[in-house]
């Protein structure tokens, strides 16, 4: 059986977004089937709807952190606020940011950026090590958790 490191690269190298791949990597652990977790994921891309915000490997945690750990009642709200904030720490240690534009240093939102991204290849360069380092974080939270 696939790892979700293994599964969420798989996924990555097929063209899915970052957040795609990584929030796909957990889903049928926790009960998702993966198609409707990768149309789940999907407008999460490129820093939500590549607007180079948020970067789509962390929304892509934070969908799987609540699949696993999330809130079935609105008093349980706070533990998972909890996981999600600790994996944001993790992963801006790691990074020093959540926010796509800096991560690749291009900004995506615009054609003349996207096509800078392309041409230094950050999409097979960066993104890729991004996901593993996330889909590593959610790991180790969930195991511990």
């Amino acid at each position: 059986m696939a790892t979700p490191a293994e599964i969420a690269g798989s996924v990555f190298s097929q063209n899915f977004n970052c957040s795609q791949s990584v929030f796909s990597a957990f889903a049928t652990q926790f009960g998702l089937d993966t198609e409707i977790a990768l149309k789940l994921a999907s407008p999460f891309g490129g820093g939500v709807a590549r607007r180079g915000e948020v970067c789509g490997a962390v929304t892509g945690a934070l969908l799987a952190l609540g699949l696993a750990r999330g809130a079935k009642v609105p008093a349980g709200k706070e533990e998972i606020y909890r996981l999600s904030q600790e994996f944001m720490h993790l992963f801006e240690e790691k990074h020093n940011t959540v926010l796509c534009r800096d991560l690749i240093a291009c900004d995506i939102s615009t054609p003349a950026g996207y096509q800078s991204a392309a041409e230094k290849r950050v999409f097979t360069t960066i993104c890729p090590v991004l996901v593993q380092d996330t889909v590593e974080i959610v790991q180790k939270l969930l195991e511990s958790a």
